[in-house]
């Protein structure tokens, strides 16, 4: 019996080894990290544009809607009765904030108007008048006319200029500074013509936080029913409303002031100004 003939075995490369639980976290981990650096790098150009992007832009906008107010004052016939939404109404100065915060108000809260600069409710008073004239901005980005409201503190100046007068609000005490207010803070000549506000007026602070919904903060009698105080002896309040904290929507900032003196826009010399336009 003929030997059988065999042929020669073949090399074959191994396998490789089926791949462990260990590699398969590696690459989980690796597409979580990619993941997060690039919802990382959408939110810093999202806050990018918020803060520099809108505000450029608001600037610009704001500086158009100075240029028509002060036409329009400078028109013997540009007065006013009843502006639209949009329409510039006055310019609310700071001076705490330094002598460049000055910012038109525009009449309206809608987006399109916030987003060029501080804007007033419409169905509240108009400066000066008895009630209170409440005004709505941006805390962050277009502008950021309210970002630094929570420095405020009482007795500084909020000045309106209208067409003819100057309007010098001052902040109301705080909550913990209305015990002992007439013998503390309340006796500095800085402080003259403000106090609390005294009864039937509710409770009303210089500085509080609140929630959205709760809108009597820009009532005429802040916090209460108008009715409790009669429309003759309403005080002529000022209320600014914002966001609080900041780059959230949470809740509100609200300072409240209380009017305690107005110039007319009339002087020795031509660009007079009152003495509260400088800080103090």
């Amino acid at each position: 019996m003929s030997d059988a003939v065999t042929s020669p075995a073949r090399h074959r490369a191994p396998a490789p080894p089926p791949r462990g639980t260990g590699d398969r976290a590696r690459s989980v981990v690796r597409g979580a990290g990619e993941l997060l650096l690039t919802l990382g790098m959408v939110v810093l150009l999202f806050a990018s544009y918020e803060l520099f992007v809108t505000d450029w832009l608001s600037a610009l906008k704001q500086r158009e809607a100075t240029a028509d107010l002060e036409d329009q004052w400078s028109n013997p016939r540009g007065t006013i009765d009843r502006p639209l939404e949009g329409d510039g109404i006055a310019k609310l100065h700071i001076p705490s904030f330094g002598p460049d915060f000055d910012f038109t108000v525009l009449q309206g809260t809608g987006q399109d108007v916030l987003a060029v600069g501080p804007g007033h409710y419409v169905d509240t008073a108009m400066p000066g008048q008895p009630g209170n004239f409440a005004l709505a901005g941006h805390r962050v980005g277009h502008g950021s006319p309210f970002n630094d409201l929570d420095l405020l503190e009482s007795c500084d100046a909020l000045v309106v200029e209208t067409r003819d007068t100057w309007f010098v609000y001052r902040m109301l005490p705080t909550a913990g500074e209305v015990a002992g207010w007439s013998t503390g803070k309340g006796a500095t000549p800085q402080c003259r013509g403000v106090a609390p506000l005294p009864p039937p007026y509710p409770e009303v602070p210089g500085r509080k936080i609140v929630m959205p919904w709760q809108g009597e903060v820009i009532e005429p009698v802040p916090g209460a029913p108008e009715s409790l105080v009669p429309p003759e002896q309403r005080a002529p309040l000022i209320t600014l409303t914002t966001c609080h904290p900041r780059f959230s929507a949470e809740k509100r900032l609200i300072i409240h002031g209380v009017l305690v003196g107005q110039h007319p826009k009339t002087g020795p010399e031509s660009g007079w100004s009152p003495a509260e336009l400088v800080a103090s």
